[in-house]
């Protein structure tokens, strides 16, 4: 908990770059079909990151960073972090650790020559870094990423590990410091801040979450998509319990957006992190045990 007098609790403002139908489990082959949104969405999102003084991490998907580096460079030069967001948003669980090697390996780069420098960052695209799929550790060491943010510290349907810790660590002896996604419970239910949650839940309720985090001395995080922002983008028909999250009160994300970041204190992952590790040495977890 701050101490009185204090500065607040810088908490992590994170933005998945995706465009809308890239999250709703279509396959990559027929992306070109899709109506593209990305530039409006993207802008969209600088202007009220802007609007409200944030600065956030960007974990940008290696499909888009090959096809608009301009847009990934206009993010970056806007005090923006980069990060990664795998390839083409395959689930770690559906995939082989060679293929995950070969396509991560791939968005890192596709971000790199796109800002300039080294990308250290990564998110497992529907945080599907989960118990069966532990052996993707080795390889985000292997390819140099020292932080992380994809585990989800509950129960969800296509993700999480629950009984994980909630607050930051090491994941065990890789040197990569696990963000997890910012959770507080509701009736003994574990929800996230960011995404359909934050859609779904009354913004009230959010805020209620996020100072409960502060208040345990720890710092949030958000998660939010361009998407989400962008409220006229299509309707297509895909699996039914994905379709009604994805679509969900979508037009009230961007206001109730706005009032978070300019309600509370938010900077970059790495920052926040920083901020964390500069009040002592983080525990070492090992998540099979």
């Amino acid at each position: 908990m701050s101490l009185p007098g204090a500065p607040p609790i810088r908490n992590a403002a994170t933005v998945d770059l995706e465009d809308w139908y890239q999250g709703i489990e279509q396959p990559c082959e027929c992306w070109g079909g899709f109506e593209e949104r990305i530039h409006s969405g993207a802008a969209h999102m600088l202007d009220l990151l802007a609007a409200t003084g944030t600065r956030a991490t960007f974990f940008v998907l290696g499909w888009l960073a090959e096809r608009h580096p301009a847009l990934v460079r206009r993010i970056a030069e806007a005090g923006h972090e980069i990060a990664a967001h795998g390839y083409d948003h395959a689930k770690f669980y559906e995939i082989t650790p060679g293929v995950l090697r070969a396509t991560l390996s791939r968005a890192k780069r596709a971000a790199e020559d796109a800002i300039g420098k080294a990308v250290y960052g990564h998110r497992a695209p529907y945080f599907s870094l989960t118990r069966r799929t532990l052996w993707a550790v080795d390889i985000l060491a292997e390819l140099g990423f020292t932080f992380d943010s994809s585990v989800y510290p509950g129960a969800n349907w296509r993700y999480g590990i629950p009984g994980s810790p909630e607050g930051l660590y090491l994941l065990g002896d890789t040197g990569i410091v696990e963000f997890p996604v910012s959770v507080f419970s509701i009736k003994l239910r574990k929800v996230g801040i960011g995404g359909a949650y934050f859609r779904i839940l009354p913004l009230r309720v959010t805020e209620w979450g996020l100072r409960t985090i502060n208040r345990q001395g720890r710092p949030a995080m958000i998660y939010v998509h361009p998407w989400e922002i962008d409220p006229s983008h299509p309707f297509v028909r895909f699996r039914w319990k994905a379709m009604a999250t994805h679509y969900f009160n979508l037009r009230a994300a961007a206001p109730r957006l706005r009032r978070l970041l300019s309600r509370h204190c938010f900077t970059t992952m790495s920052d926040a992190i920083a901020d964390v590790r500069a009040r002592g040495p983080l525990p070492r977890v090992t998540l099979d045990q």
